[in-house]
């Protein structure tokens, strides 16, 4: 294939985002390997979704962001973007991503690869729960055949039990598909189960590494300030 497998998927080195005089992301440096499940973790407004819109190239930044050359990237936005009253099937919906050669067994794997039934697809997309809708969004960034996918809070406006079940889910993407996962959270248990590394973001980078060995009460306090809600989480369950 000629790729260089110890080459980095992403490597971000640098990066600065300034809205104005006032700068969202500051000197910003880290990497994303092959298979990694990274999880960016910080408190509102600390600039983790600029740092997707930045990674998606939809926003000016300075400093440098390499992906690796040829990479296919999937996004899943943290909400659906469309109003979900609109009369849209899931199929016509995943049609809508779909290219000319777009066809029902495609459709039927695409909700299969998020464990979905077939018969989901004649479904309108205000009859289906959040959970759902949020699966039906990954199916949607599958479709794409992407090595990576960015998403953004996937479980913001999901009950705990669907939360619970849409983490498996990307376990079971990760290792069906051999997928690298960056992903917005804000639930601690959700990153010490899943994520093999976690970045610290509180417009600079606070701490970056394996979860168990960077997440300490220091840091925390660094990242959070007075928010004791992560500290009791972190004395509560030994980390």
């Amino acid at each position: 294939m000629g790729v260089n497998e110890s080459e980095p998927l992403l490597r971000v080195q640098n990066l600065t985002v300034s809205f104005g005089n006032e700068k969202v992301i500051d000197d910003l440096n880290f990497s994303v390997s092959e298979g990694d499940v990274l999880a960016v973790i910080g408190p509102n407004g600390a600039g983790k979704t600029t740092l997707f819109k930045a990674l998606l190239g939809i926003i000016p930044y300075q400093g440098s962001i390499g992906w690796r050359k040829g990479i296919k990237i999937g996004y899943v936005p943290q909400r659906m973007e469309i109003e979900t009253d609109i009369p849209l099937t899931v199929r016509e919906f995943l049609r809508l991503r779909g290219t000319g050669n777009f066809s029902e067994e495609k459709a039927k794997a695409a909700v299969g690869s998020v464990l979905l039934p077939e018969n989901i697809l004649n479904s309108g997309l205000g009859e289906i729960s959040a959970g759902q809708r949020q699966r039906v969004l990954i199916a949607w960034a599958l479709l794409g055949k992407p090595e990576i996918l960015l998403f953004d809070e996937p479980t913001a406006s999901i009950d705990i039990s669907g939360q619970e079940s849409i983490y498996q889910l990307l376990h079971h993407l990760e290792d069906k598909y051999n997928l690298t996962i960056i992903l917005i959270s804000h639930d601690l248990n959700v990153v010490y189960k899943y994520a093999e590394k976690v970045l610290c973001l509180n417009r600079s980078k606070i701490c970056f590494g394996p979860p168990r060995e960077v997440l300490d009460l220091e840091q925390m306090q660094k990242l959070y300030g007075g928010d004791h809600a992560f500290y009791h989480h972190l004395e509560t369950h030994g980390h």
